[in-house]
């Protein structure tokens, strides 16, 4: 890390944050904002913070890249529930059967919307409440945001877990009610939990987002391999639904307990908590009040400088989710016969290469960090990538459609899938990277949540174009 990205401005607004070491803040800075050595009494915390020349306070080191482990979890735990519900397909077609028939071959009306009606019912209140966590959502402490939506996380994952072992087949609608309603609570709030994690990834250096964001993509890796597991050993719907719910319950608590003490670490409350150090100088310098009632984010002003990257983040997830996974999972390999082809061609191609080369993209924009701070390159990069869609279109579409196909070939398909998952993970990175960059200290929490606002919205847009590409398929 540079040292730009080190140092920490220390006047700036932290309302919605709590800090649960006050005494031992206050008394190493009491007195001045830009603390000197001279400030800190306890020479034991010298070890963890490092001084510059000019006096000022540098961050302290995060001690066994605990935090940035963290992050990464945090980001994982923001897409597992979702992809555990989307990967248990074979289980909710075993709930929805026709109990009354052993004719299988035909399917009941609930099987076959029940991928649509999931879609929905997880895209619209996940935007909402992203939209919401960005307006109004620094207004709410952050630990109440993020362990309270961990916490609501894993009681509703615990009790989707308990109906597996229920017979459900008498109350099928009722039972269908039910996890719909658990569906939209459960993105509710991993929609603040997301919007959450983006803001304060937002307050560290771009490693730190890069961790969040690769660990989103990493979860749907770590589901398509279950999947895929799953294929290999054709295991009960039930019991492969049950064993998949436990280890996103286990994902969920482990993520709370992980949260929870890295909340309570220096290198954390240093990056996130600058009410306690400014506490003395402001009650004994009323101009310092006057300045920091000055540095209050408003959402027209953050918006302003990041709507670029807002567009970007955007539109990248709206062509993503445009032909992903509605359209690609329509792709059949060319040939027929063996298990790679007939059971493996889907999952693999279309799940875990897309999963994989989004995560790659993250992390190579973390790597190289190109073009950060050129936002109008970033959208114009983003507009181009909308070619993968008639592209994809153009592919050996298994399914009655008005397309020609040319590109029958199972190789070229998997190049395009390639390039669209790589370029997927790269730009959504490096919008999520530039935009805190270009605020203001004191806006950069606004401004992380507002991308992952318009990364909501970019989902919710994609999957609504999503349906229309169908019909026309069709």
């Amino acid at each position: 890390m540079d040292f730009a990205t080190n140092v920490r401005p220390l006047l700036q607004d932290t309302d919605d944050r709590e800090v649960e070491s006050d005494g031992l803040l206050d008394d190493a800075y009491a007195g001045s904002i830009n603390a000197s050595t001279s400030n800190i009494p306890d020479p034991a915390k010298e070890s963890e913070t490092r001084i510059a020349a000019g006096g000022h306070r540098i961050a302290p080191s995060d001690k066994y890249n605990y935090t940035y482990a963290v992050f990464y979890l945090m980001g994982m735990t923001t897409m597992v529930p979702w992809n555990f519900f989307v990967t248990a397909e074979e289980y909710w077609q075993y709930k929805f059967r026709n109990v009354s028939s052993n004719d299988t071959s035909a399917l009941t009306p609930r099987q076959l919307e029940f991928q649509s009606d999931l879609s929905i019912a997880a895209a619209v209140p996940g935007t909402v409440f992203l939209i919401l966590n960005a307006c109004v959502g620094h207004k709410v402490p952050l630990h109440l945001r993020m362990n309270g939506s961990l916490v609501l996380m894993l009681l509703i994952m615990i009790g989707t877990t308990a109906l597996v072992r229920v017979d459900t087949d008498q109350w099928q609608d009722a039972f269908f009610n039910l996890t719909m309603l658990s569906v939209v609570v459960i993105n509710s709030f991993s929609a603040i939990l997301t919007g959450g994690l983006f803001g304060i990834a937002g307050q560290f250096s771009a490693h730190y987002m890069t961790a969040a964001v690769s660990g989103q993509a990493l979860g749907g890796i770590f589901s398509a391999v279950a999947d895929i597991i799953a294929l290999t050993f054709a295991s009960n719907p039930s019991t492969t639904a049950f064993v998949f719910f436990i280890v996103g319950c286990v994902v969920l608590l482990l993520s709370l307990f992980a949260y929870i003490i890295m909340s309570k670490t220096l290198f954390f409350k240093y990056y996130t908590s600058s009410k306690t150090l400014m506490k003395s100088s402001l009650e004994a310098d009323p101009a310092a009040r006057a300045i920091c009632a000055r540095l209050e984010p408003r959402f027209p002003d953050v918006l302003r400088k990041i709507w670029l990257y807002g567009f970007s983040e955007w539109l990248v997830f709206v062509t993503t989710l445009s032909i992903y996974p509605a359209v690609t999972v329509l792709v059949g390999s060319q040939n027929h016969g063996r298990p790679w082809n007939d059971v493996y061609f889907l999952p693999v191609v279309n799940y875990l290469l897309f999963n994989t080369g989004d995560y790659l993209g993250r992390i190579f924009a973390g790597m190289f960090e190109w073009p950060w701070n050129n936002s109008i390159l970033i959208g114009v990069l983003t507009i181009s990538r909308i070619a993968f869609v008639p592209a994809m279109l153009l592919c050996n579409i298994t399914q009655h459609h008005n397309f020609p196909v040319l590109f029958h070939s199972d190789y070229i398909f998997i190049v395009l899938m390639a390039a669209f998952a790589l370029s997927n993970g790269y730009l959504a990175n490096i919008a999520l990277i530039g935009a805190p960059r270009v605020v203001g200290a004191h806006e950069k929490e606004m401004a992380s949540s507002m991308m992952a606002a318009f990364l909501g919205v970019g989902l919710a847009c994609g999957s609504a174009i999503s349906l229309m590409i169908i019909e026309m398929i069709k």
